[in-house]
Protein backbone atom coordinates (compact mmCIF):
# COMPACT_ATOMS: atom_id res chain seq x y z
CA UNK A 1 0.00 0.00 0.00
CA UNK A 2 1.37 3.50 -0.99
CA UNK A 3 2.58 6.05 1.82
CA UNK A 4 2.62 9.53 1.48
CA UNK A 5 5.56 11.24 3.99
CA UNK A 6 7.02 13.89 4.65
CA UNK A 7 10.42 14.37 6.44
CA UNK A 8 11.80 17.84 7.31
CA UNK A 9 13.26 20.54 9.59
CA UNK A 10 11.96 23.97 9.92
CA UNK A 11 12.64 27.20 12.22
CA UNK A 12 11.12 25.45 15.27
CA UNK A 13 12.82 21.79 14.97
CA UNK A 14 16.27 22.73 13.97
CA UNK A 15 18.89 25.89 14.65
CA UNK A 16 20.20 27.95 11.88
CA UNK A 17 23.63 26.70 12.26
CA UNK A 18 21.95 22.90 11.09
CA UNK A 19 19.26 24.37 8.64
CA UNK A 20 22.11 26.61 6.72
CA UNK A 21 23.76 23.05 6.27
CA UNK A 22 21.11 22.50 3.34
CA UNK A 23 20.63 25.70 2.55
CA UNK A 24 18.09 26.38 -0.59
CA UNK A 25 20.54 26.53 -3.82
CA UNK A 26 20.53 24.87 -7.30
CA UNK A 27 23.14 22.33 -6.72
CA UNK A 28 21.39 20.37 -3.29
CA UNK A 29 18.37 20.42 -4.55
CA UNK A 30 19.66 18.41 -7.76
CA UNK A 31 21.37 16.47 -5.89
CA UNK A 32 18.20 15.69 -3.61
CA UNK A 33 15.79 15.44 -6.16
CA UNK A 34 18.20 12.74 -8.36
CA UNK A 35 18.09 10.71 -5.38
CA UNK A 36 15.07 10.25 -5.32
CA UNK A 37 14.21 9.58 -8.69
CA UNK A 38 17.00 6.94 -8.35
CA UNK A 39 15.85 4.78 -5.57
CA UNK A 40 13.60 1.88 -6.02
CA UNK A 41 12.04 2.45 -3.29
CA UNK A 42 10.44 6.07 -3.45
CA UNK A 43 7.97 6.66 -5.75
CA UNK A 44 7.65 10.03 -6.43
CA UNK A 45 9.63 12.59 -4.59
CA UNK A 46 9.35 16.55 -4.19
CA UNK A 47 12.36 18.80 -2.18
CA UNK A 48 11.43 22.09 -0.48
CA UNK A 49 14.41 23.80 0.77
CA UNK A 50 14.32 27.52 1.99
CA UNK A 51 16.05 29.77 4.66
CA UNK A 52 14.39 28.52 6.98
CA UNK A 53 12.62 24.81 6.43
CA UNK A 54 14.36 21.62 4.20
CA UNK A 55 11.77 19.38 3.27
CA UNK A 56 11.31 15.96 1.70
CA UNK A 57 7.90 14.90 0.65
CA UNK A 58 7.42 11.51 -1.10
CA UNK A 59 5.38 8.30 -1.93
CA UNK A 60 6.34 4.74 -1.14
CA UNK A 61 4.77 1.25 -0.81
CA UNK A 62 8.04 0.34 1.69
CA UNK A 63 8.31 3.10 4.38
CA UNK A 64 10.65 2.25 6.95
CA UNK A 65 13.32 1.62 4.22
CA UNK A 66 12.33 4.93 2.68
CA UNK A 67 12.51 7.04 5.73
CA UNK A 68 16.17 5.68 6.10
CA UNK A 69 16.82 5.87 2.68
CA UNK A 70 15.97 9.81 2.85
CA UNK A 71 17.59 10.43 6.08
CA UNK A 72 20.59 9.57 4.68
CA UNK A 73 20.03 11.73 1.66
CA UNK A 74 19.98 14.56 3.92
CA UNK A 75 23.12 13.27 5.37
CA UNK A 76 24.91 13.07 1.77
CA UNK A 77 23.13 16.35 0.73
CA UNK A 78 24.08 18.40 3.75
CA UNK A 79 27.62 17.24 4.74
CA UNK A 80 26.95 16.21 7.96
CA UNK A 81 26.33 12.87 10.27
CA UNK A 82 22.75 11.47 10.89
CA UNK A 83 23.45 11.81 14.53
CA UNK A 84 23.61 14.75 14.26
CA UNK A 85 20.42 16.36 13.14
CA UNK A 86 18.23 13.12 13.24
CA UNK A 87 16.59 14.46 16.62
CA UNK A 88 15.54 17.76 14.59
CA UNK A 89 13.37 15.67 12.12
CA UNK A 90 10.06 15.62 11.94
CA UNK A 91 8.22 12.75 10.18
CA UNK A 92 4.49 13.32 9.10
CA UNK A 93 2.76 10.00 6.86
CA UNK A 94 -0.75 9.93 5.17
CA UNK A 95 -3.00 12.66 6.37
CA UNK A 96 -0.80 13.95 8.82
CA UNK A 97 1.80 14.53 5.85
CA UNK A 98 -0.98 15.95 3.45
CA UNK A 99 -2.43 18.42 6.28
CA UNK A 100 1.42 19.45 6.78
CA UNK A 101 2.05 20.42 3.37
CA UNK A 102 -1.05 22.38 3.19
CA UNK A 103 -0.45 23.91 6.52
CA UNK A 104 3.19 24.65 4.45
CA UNK A 105 2.01 26.15 1.75
CA UNK A 106 -0.82 28.28 3.29
CA UNK A 107 1.94 29.94 5.37
CA UNK A 108 0.27 28.54 8.39
CA UNK A 109 3.87 26.73 9.50
CA UNK A 110 6.00 29.74 9.15
CA UNK A 111 8.08 31.84 10.90
CA UNK A 112 5.75 34.97 10.41
CA UNK A 113 2.34 33.47 10.59
CA UNK A 114 0.87 34.26 6.88
CA UNK A 115 3.71 35.86 4.76
CA UNK A 116 3.37 35.62 1.24
CA UNK A 117 7.56 34.42 0.28
CA UNK A 118 6.81 30.76 1.42
CA UNK A 119 3.86 29.75 -1.35
CA UNK A 120 6.15 30.95 -4.42
CA UNK A 121 9.43 29.12 -3.21
CA UNK A 122 7.30 25.61 -3.16
CA UNK A 123 5.58 26.33 -6.13
CA UNK A 124 9.13 26.61 -7.95
CA UNK A 125 10.24 23.42 -5.88
CA UNK A 126 7.60 21.74 -7.21
CA UNK A 127 8.04 22.97 -10.70
CA UNK A 128 11.58 21.46 -10.49
CA UNK A 129 10.41 17.85 -9.47
CA UNK A 130 7.49 17.94 -11.63
CA UNK A 131 8.60 19.68 -15.18
CA UNK A 132 12.57 19.16 -14.85
CA UNK A 133 13.45 16.14 -12.97
CA UNK A 134 10.19 14.65 -13.56
CA UNK A 135 10.14 13.39 -9.56
CA UNK A 136 6.26 13.78 -8.81
CA UNK A 137 3.30 11.42 -10.27
CA UNK A 138 -0.29 10.77 -9.47
CA UNK A 139 -0.49 11.66 -6.05
CA UNK A 140 2.09 14.36 -5.38
CA UNK A 141 0.75 16.31 -8.65
CA UNK A 142 -2.69 16.31 -7.05
CA UNK A 143 -1.44 16.71 -3.97
CA UNK A 144 0.31 20.23 -4.80
CA UNK A 145 -2.23 21.56 -6.74
CA UNK A 146 -4.73 21.04 -3.45
CA UNK A 147 -2.10 22.57 -1.39
CA UNK A 148 -2.14 25.45 -3.91
CA UNK A 149 -5.62 25.55 -3.74
CA UNK A 150 -5.82 25.79 0.34
CA UNK A 151 -3.54 28.14 -0.14
CA UNK A 152 -5.81 30.55 -2.40
CA UNK A 153 -8.45 30.30 -0.29
CA UNK A 154 -6.41 30.71 3.04
CA UNK A 155 -5.69 34.06 0.94
CA UNK A 156 -8.80 34.97 0.11
CA UNK A 157 -10.91 33.55 2.79
CA UNK A 158 -9.36 35.06 5.61
CA UNK A 159 -7.44 38.10 6.53
CA UNK A 160 -4.27 35.91 7.46
CA UNK A 161 -2.12 38.18 5.01
CA UNK A 162 -3.69 41.89 5.28
CA UNK A 163 -1.92 43.24 8.57
CA UNK A 164 2.05 43.58 8.80
CA UNK A 165 3.61 41.35 11.14
CA UNK A 166 7.46 42.46 10.54
CA UNK A 167 9.21 45.87 11.05
CA UNK A 168 9.81 46.29 7.52
CA UNK A 169 6.27 45.22 6.31
CA UNK A 170 4.59 47.58 8.51
CA UNK A 171 6.36 50.36 7.71
CA UNK A 172 5.43 49.94 4.02
CA UNK A 173 1.62 49.35 5.16
CA UNK A 174 1.91 52.59 6.65
CA UNK A 175 3.44 54.47 3.71
CA UNK A 176 0.66 52.80 1.48
CA UNK A 177 -2.12 54.34 4.28
CA UNK A 178 -0.82 57.84 4.69
CA UNK A 179 -0.13 58.03 0.65
CA UNK A 180 -3.66 55.91 -0.39
CA UNK A 181 -1.08 53.62 -2.73
CA UNK A 182 2.52 54.50 -3.66
CA UNK A 183 2.06 54.44 -7.37
CA UNK A 184 4.51 56.56 -8.64
CA UNK A 185 5.94 57.96 -5.33
CA UNK A 186 9.90 58.24 -4.98
CA UNK A 187 11.88 56.62 -1.84
CA UNK A 188 14.64 56.78 -0.38
CA UNK A 189 16.63 53.99 1.53
CA UNK A 190 19.43 55.40 3.73
CA UNK A 191 21.05 52.28 5.33
CA UNK A 192 21.62 49.36 3.38
CA UNK A 193 21.31 45.94 5.38
CA UNK A 194 18.95 43.44 5.36
CA UNK A 195 15.65 45.80 7.03
CA UNK A 196 16.03 47.89 4.54
CA UNK A 197 16.41 45.74 1.39
CA UNK A 198 13.07 44.00 2.99
CA UNK A 199 11.22 47.28 2.95
CA UNK A 200 12.60 47.67 -0.52
CA UNK A 201 11.51 43.85 -1.97
CA UNK A 202 7.85 45.43 0.04
CA UNK A 203 7.78 48.63 -1.23
CA UNK A 204 8.52 47.09 -4.53
CA UNK A 205 5.91 44.63 -4.69
CA UNK A 206 3.26 47.65 -4.21
CA UNK A 207 4.60 49.63 -7.00
CA UNK A 208 7.43 51.93 -6.19
CA UNK A 209 9.11 52.64 -9.38
CA UNK A 210 11.97 55.54 -8.13
CA UNK A 211 14.11 53.81 -5.20
CA UNK A 212 17.50 55.18 -4.25
CA UNK A 213 19.76 54.11 -1.77
CA UNK A 214 22.22 55.99 0.43
CA UNK A 215 25.12 53.67 2.59
CA UNK A 216 28.27 54.85 4.39
CA UNK A 217 29.59 52.01 2.04
CA UNK A 218 28.68 53.44 -1.44
CA UNK A 219 29.72 49.36 -3.36
CA UNK A 220 27.22 48.39 -0.45
CA UNK A 221 24.44 51.03 -1.63
CA UNK A 222 25.07 49.96 -5.56
CA UNK A 223 24.52 46.28 -4.66
CA UNK A 224 20.99 46.95 -3.14
CA UNK A 225 20.07 49.40 -5.41
CA UNK A 226 21.55 46.81 -8.26
CA UNK A 227 18.47 43.85 -7.00
CA UNK A 228 15.61 46.62 -7.64
CA UNK A 229 17.03 48.61 -10.62
CA UNK A 230 17.23 51.34 -8.35
CA UNK A 231 20.08 54.48 -8.22
CA UNK A 232 22.82 54.48 -5.47
CA UNK A 233 23.62 57.63 -3.91
CA UNK A 234 26.65 59.31 -1.80
CA UNK A 235 25.48 60.38 1.88
CA UNK A 236 26.19 63.86 1.28
CA UNK A 237 23.41 63.98 -1.52
CA UNK A 238 20.93 62.89 1.14
CA UNK A 239 19.86 66.70 1.35
CA UNK A 240 19.57 67.05 -1.84
CA UNK A 241 17.56 64.14 -2.49
CA UNK A 242 14.72 64.78 0.12
CA UNK A 243 13.58 67.77 -2.04
CA UNK A 244 11.89 64.89 -4.38
CA UNK A 245 11.33 62.36 -2.30
CA UNK A 246 8.16 61.16 -0.64
CA UNK A 247 9.15 58.72 1.77
CA UNK A 248 12.40 58.21 3.58
CA UNK A 249 13.30 54.73 5.11
CA UNK A 250 16.36 54.68 7.65
CA UNK A 251 18.11 51.79 9.05
CA UNK A 252 21.78 52.48 9.60
CA UNK A 253 23.48 51.49 12.91
CA UNK A 254 25.03 55.65 13.94
CA UNK A 255 25.31 56.77 17.33
CA UNK A 256 24.28 59.97 15.17
CA UNK A 257 21.15 61.82 13.76
CA UNK A 258 21.43 60.87 10.01
CA UNK A 259 18.73 63.46 9.56
CA UNK A 260 18.61 66.84 11.52
CA UNK A 261 15.79 69.17 12.11
CA UNK A 262 17.99 71.74 9.71
CA UNK A 263 18.85 69.37 7.41
CA UNK A 264 15.04 68.97 6.62
CA UNK A 265 13.96 72.22 6.79
CA UNK A 266 16.09 73.76 4.43
CA UNK A 267 14.48 71.33 1.77
CA UNK A 268 10.91 72.34 2.87
CA UNK A 269 10.67 75.55 0.57
CA UNK A 270 11.51 73.83 -2.44
CA UNK A 271 9.06 70.91 -1.81
CA UNK A 272 6.44 73.14 -1.82
CA UNK A 273 4.56 71.56 0.97
CA UNK A 274 4.56 67.86 -0.46
CA UNK A 275 4.42 66.01 2.62
CA UNK A 276 7.16 64.04 3.62
CA UNK A 277 7.30 60.47 5.53
CA UNK A 278 10.05 59.74 7.40
CA UNK A 279 10.17 55.64 8.56
CA UNK A 280 12.80 54.98 11.20
CA UNK A 281 13.25 51.51 11.99
CA UNK A 282 17.17 51.77 13.44
CA UNK A 283 18.33 51.85 17.13
CA UNK A 284 19.35 54.36 18.21
CA UNK A 285 17.68 56.23 16.17
CA UNK A 286 18.41 58.26 12.38
CA UNK A 287 15.45 61.15 12.69
CA UNK A 288 16.02 63.68 15.21
CA UNK A 289 12.68 63.50 16.82
CA UNK A 290 12.31 67.14 16.34
CA UNK A 291 11.89 66.61 12.65
CA UNK A 292 8.14 65.87 13.62
CA UNK A 293 7.37 69.08 14.55
CA UNK A 294 8.15 70.67 10.92
CA UNK A 295 4.82 71.05 8.83
CA UNK A 296 4.06 68.21 6.57
CA UNK A 297 6.34 66.53 7.75
CA UNK A 298 5.47 62.74 9.44
CA UNK A 299 8.29 60.53 11.61
CA UNK A 300 7.91 56.78 12.76
CA UNK A 301 10.05 54.90 14.86
CA UNK A 302 10.33 51.25 15.76
CA UNK A 303 8.15 52.09 18.90
CA UNK A 304 5.07 53.21 16.58
CA UNK A 305 5.65 50.29 14.41
CA UNK A 306 6.18 47.41 17.18
CA UNK A 307 2.78 48.60 18.12
CA UNK A 308 1.48 48.07 14.94
CA UNK A 309 3.15 44.67 14.57
CA UNK A 310 1.87 43.96 18.07
CA UNK A 311 -1.88 44.22 17.06
CA UNK A 312 -1.55 42.57 13.91
CA UNK A 313 0.05 39.69 15.05
CA UNK A 314 -2.99 39.03 17.85
CA UNK A 315 -5.44 39.72 14.65
CA UNK A 316 -3.48 37.45 12.14
CA UNK A 317 -4.11 34.81 14.90
CA UNK A 318 -7.99 35.38 15.17
CA UNK A 319 -7.41 34.53 11.59
CA UNK A 320 -5.23 31.55 11.79
CA UNK A 321 -8.22 29.71 13.36
CA UNK A 322 -10.31 29.92 10.34
CA UNK A 323 -7.35 28.99 8.38
CA UNK A 324 -7.12 25.72 10.03
CA UNK A 325 -10.74 25.03 9.17
CA UNK A 326 -10.06 25.46 5.44
CA UNK A 327 -7.01 23.35 6.03
CA UNK A 328 -9.12 20.18 7.54
CA UNK A 329 -11.70 21.07 5.09
CA UNK A 330 -9.34 21.03 1.80
CA UNK A 331 -7.49 17.44 3.71
CA UNK A 332 -10.48 15.19 3.85
CA UNK A 333 -11.38 16.22 0.40
CA UNK A 334 -7.94 15.09 -0.80
CA UNK A 335 -8.24 12.00 1.13
CA UNK A 336 -11.63 10.89 -0.21
CA UNK A 337 -9.96 11.26 -3.75
CA UNK A 338 -7.04 9.05 -2.69
CA UNK A 339 -9.02 6.68 -0.94
CA UNK A 340 -10.53 6.23 -4.90
CA UNK A 341 -7.00 5.28 -5.72
CA UNK A 342 -7.59 1.96 -3.91
CA UNK A 343 -11.07 1.15 -6.17
CA UNK A 344 -9.39 2.28 -9.36
CA UNK A 345 -7.20 -1.26 -10.45
CA UNK A 346 -11.01 -2.96 -10.24
CA UNK A 347 -12.65 -0.74 -12.51
CA UNK A 348 -9.50 -0.57 -14.99
CA UNK A 349 -9.75 -3.98 -15.17
CA UNK A 350 -13.73 -4.32 -15.01
CA UNK A 351 -12.98 -1.84 -18.46
CA UNK A 352 -10.72 -3.66 -20.12
CA UNK A 353 -12.66 -6.97 -19.92
CA UNK A 354 -15.58 -5.24 -21.19
CA UNK A 355 -13.99 -4.26 -23.88
CA UNK A 356 -12.11 -7.21 -24.85
CA UNK A 357 -15.45 -9.04 -24.59
CA UNK A 358 -17.37 -6.65 -26.91
CA UNK A 359 -14.35 -6.63 -29.53
CA UNK A 360 -14.82 -10.21 -29.38
CA UNK A 361 -18.56 -10.25 -30.21
CA UNK A 362 -18.04 -7.76 -32.63
CA UNK A 363 -15.63 -10.18 -35.10
CA UNK A 364 -17.77 -12.88 -33.96
CA UNK A 365 -20.53 -11.22 -35.55
CA UNK A 366 -19.07 -9.63 -38.23
CA UNK A 367 -18.04 -12.84 -39.95
CA UNK A 368 -21.81 -13.54 -39.60
CA UNK A 369 -23.24 -10.24 -40.99
CA UNK A 370 -20.96 -10.13 -44.18
CA UNK A 371 -19.21 -6.94 -45.53
CA UNK A 372 -20.88 -3.94 -43.80
CA UNK A 373 -20.64 -0.28 -45.23
CA UNK A 374 -18.36 2.06 -43.26
CA UNK A 375 -20.87 3.98 -42.15
CA UNK A 376 -22.60 0.59 -41.15
CA UNK A 377 -19.31 -0.31 -39.40
CA UNK A 378 -19.56 2.42 -37.38
CA UNK A 379 -23.33 2.64 -36.32
CA UNK A 380 -22.63 -0.95 -34.85
CA UNK A 381 -19.44 -0.05 -33.04
CA UNK A 382 -20.79 3.06 -31.70
CA UNK A 383 -23.52 0.61 -30.74
CA UNK A 384 -21.91 -1.94 -28.62
CA UNK A 385 -19.43 0.58 -27.12
CA UNK A 386 -23.00 2.87 -25.76
CA UNK A 387 -24.16 -0.62 -24.50
CA UNK A 388 -20.65 -1.66 -22.80
CA UNK A 389 -20.82 1.83 -20.98
CA UNK A 390 -23.87 1.38 -19.94
CA UNK A 391 -23.86 -1.94 -18.70
CA UNK A 392 -20.47 -1.27 -16.22
CA UNK A 393 -21.30 2.26 -15.32
CA UNK A 394 -23.50 1.42 -12.44
CA UNK A 395 -20.86 -0.99 -11.23
CA UNK A 396 -18.11 1.88 -11.17
CA UNK A 397 -20.30 4.11 -9.72
CA UNK A 398 -20.61 1.66 -6.58
CA UNK A 399 -17.29 0.70 -6.40
CA UNK A 400 -16.59 4.49 -6.30
CA UNK A 401 -18.78 5.33 -3.93
CA UNK A 402 -17.50 2.27 -1.38
CA UNK A 403 -13.77 4.06 -2.10
CA UNK A 404 -12.73 4.11 1.53
CA UNK A 405 -16.22 2.95 3.49
CA UNK A 406 -16.40 -0.17 5.55
CA UNK A 407 -17.53 -3.15 3.02
CA UNK A 408 -15.54 -2.16 0.57
CA UNK A 409 -13.35 -5.08 0.29
CA UNK A 410 -16.46 -7.39 0.03
CA UNK A 411 -17.52 -4.74 -2.91
CA UNK A 412 -14.20 -5.24 -4.32
CA UNK A 413 -13.89 -8.98 -4.18
CA UNK A 414 -17.75 -9.28 -5.65
CA UNK A 415 -17.17 -7.34 -8.79
CA UNK A 416 -13.70 -9.20 -9.68
CA UNK A 417 -15.79 -12.44 -9.21
CA UNK A 418 -18.91 -11.38 -11.07
CA UNK A 419 -17.38 -9.68 -14.72
CA UNK A 420 -14.26 -13.03 -13.85
CA UNK A 421 -11.78 -10.54 -13.60
CA UNK A 422 -9.10 -12.99 -11.85
CA UNK A 423 -9.60 -15.41 -14.08
CA UNK A 424 -8.74 -13.17 -16.87
CA UNK A 425 -5.38 -11.91 -15.46
CA UNK A 426 -4.10 -15.81 -14.74
CA UNK A 427 -5.16 -16.45 -18.60
CA UNK A 428 -2.59 -13.58 -19.87
CA UNK A 429 -0.14 -14.48 -17.19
Amino acid sequence: MTVIIDIGMNHMSAPVELRECFANDAGKMGIALGYMRESELIKEGLFISTCNRVEALFTTDYPEEARKTVISMFSTMGGVSEDSFISNLYIFEDMEAVSHIFRVASSLDSMVLGEPQILGQIKDAYHRASATEKTTGVILNRLMHRAFHAAKRVKTETGISESAVSVSYAAVELAKKIFYGLEGKQVLLIGAGEMAELAARHLIGQGVESLFVANRSFDKAMQVADLFHGKAILFEEIGHYLIGTDIVITSTGSKEYIITHDLVRKSLRERRNRPLFFIDIAVPRDVEPSVNNLENIYVYDIDDLMTIVEENSAQRKDEAIKAERIIQEESIRFEKWLKTLEVVPTIVALKERTEALRKAEMERSLSVLGQLTESQLQAVEALTVSLADKIINDPILILKSKAGRAGRDIFLDVARRLFNLDMENQKRS
